[in-house]
């Protein structure tokens, strides 16, 4: 009678376990804040093809971050990355040679989707899972405005190239649950765009790279 319970005992704990674990053909939804901190390493700004010591910095923002997961076996997944639109403010910085160091240029927005391959290193049976990524982004910019600063100083028109690039990440889910798990992922993007903008008659132009690093924080369901 006593192995007998401690054998129900152990099968039913070995069940849990495997209840718990992520497994091939499982779709996870994750959900949760997002912060992007950009690198800000622009090359200098053109004033009419002629290089200046200024440079353009973005600053940091927060918004709601979507993964879709799938698991493809119980080891490797594919990822999509989505969030409501990043809005940043950009700045001008550097020397005074212009007179314009430190003057706000303006605001974009961007959406950054991302499609990454997964690995799961640990055993599935493991609630508690780390992985790493690598995959590939594409940055829409879009809603550039200038700031009423910009405008003054006589600045018009405002418009950034998209980008193509690729994405390394790492996390880890654990899982509550069944169903239920929670996630904590950052991850390093390389974006790289083109800002051009007028001066009066002048043409305005900085190649700048944002490379940002992104933190998630977030809650997830399996299905």
């Amino acid at each position: 009678m006593r192995v007998s319970s401690i054998a129900m005992l152990i099968t039913f704990g070995l069940a849990s376990s495997t209840a718990l674990a992520h497994s091939a053909d499982q779709i996870i939804i994750r959900g949760g804040p997002v912060y992007v901190h950009p690198q800000d390493k622009s090359d200098h700004v053109k004033v009419g093809g002629a290089k200046s010591d200024l440079k353009a910095k973005a600053d940091n923002d927060t918004q709601l971050g979507l993964n879709f997961q799938y698991m493809i076996t119980d080891n490797f997944a594919i990822e999509l990355l989505g969030a409501t639109p990043f809005s940043h403010q950009l700045k001008l910085s550097g020397g005074n040679s212009t007179g314009l160091a430190g003057a706000h240029l303006g605001k974009i927005k961007h959406l950054p989707p991302t499609l990454s391959a997964l690995w799961y290193p640990l055993d599935s049976s493991y609630e508690f899972q780390p992985y790493v990524g690598l995959g590939v982004n594409y940055t829409f910019f879009f809603d550039e405005k200038l700031s009423g600063e910009a405008k003054k100083a006589g600045f018009h028109g405002l418009d950034l190239d998209n980008s193509l690039g690729w994405t390394a990440q790492m996390g880890a889910d654990y899982s509550l649950d069944e169903n239920w798990l929670i996630n904590a992922q950052v991850r390093y993007i390389d974006i790289e765009t083109k800002a051009k903008t007028h001066l009066d008659n002048t043409k305005v132009t900085a190649k700048y790279d944002l490379d940002p690093w992104v933190v998630m924080l977030g809650v997830g369901y399996k299905f």
